[in-house]
């Protein structure tokens, strides 16, 4: 008959996991610092999307003479709801980072890039660093299409930020003359007033002057 060694069955009876280790308690912890719920911005809450591609942003640094690249992510045209003003925001994919943001004004024009047709050149006042400067941009789409895209809905606006322009011009014009007609009108009334205040005070004198020589002549009767 087999022995049973005491010492190997006092390993396998230490050996066996304490009823209740592994068992859920239910009990919660509750957090040491509670954290509140943060609204996050990004100032694009009262725009409208007018396009939204992914592309590849350059700057050309003027004093190196040569393009760097400003980031890769997505460039957007946005719509103002209550002025209808359009900017052109992009913004790096990964960091969220603004690297280009600047109005499209009557001045915007989009140039083909040389020896790319996925890319186009422009010149704009960003203002994407905190500052107004003066930038001169490229940028690279993945298809041919995206850029056609691109261009063509930044002319459009262009030309139509250019239109009202000429209409708020032409406006400002007309009220302009208006004023003045209004002007000439009523200093040629003030000047009538005057004449006819003048010939009256002309008359009155007159009169008068020929009622004192009526006084002064001697009486004819006898």
């Amino acid at each position: 008959m087999a022995s049973i060694d005491p010492h190997h069955r006092e390993e396998e009876e230490t050996s066996e996991p304490a009823a209740g280790d592994d068992e859920d308690t239910g009990a919660q912890i509750a957090p040491i610092v509670k954290l509140e719920e943060v609204a996050v911005t990004t100032g694009e809450e009262e725009e409208d999307v007018l396009i939204d591609l992914k592309a590849k942003l350059y700057r050309y640094d003027k004093e190196g003479k040569q393009w760097k690249e400003r980031g890769t992510g997505t460039v957007k045209l946005l719509k103002h709801k209550e002025t209808g003003k359009v900017r052109l925001v992009m913004r790096q994919s990964k960091t969220l980072k603004i690297c280009a943001n600047h109005l499209v004004l009557s001045t915007t024009k989009m140039q083909e890039h040389a020896g790319s047709d996925k890319s186009c050149v422009w010149h704009a006042t960003d203002f994407s660093d905190g500052e107004l400067k003066e930038e001169m941009f490229a940028i690279r789409f993945q298809s041919v299409e995206n850029c056609k895209k691109f261009t063509e809905m930044v002319d459009e606006i262009a030309e139509s930020v250019g239109k009202n322009e000429q209409k708020e011009s032409k406006d400002a014009s007309s009220a302009a003359e208006l004023l003045e007609k209004l002007s000439v009108g009523e200093s040629k009334s003030e000047d009538s007033g005057a004449i006819e205040v003048s010939d009256a005070v002309n008359k009155k004198e007159d009169e008068k002057q020929e009622a004192e020589k009526k006084t002064d002549e001697p009486s004819s009767t006898v």
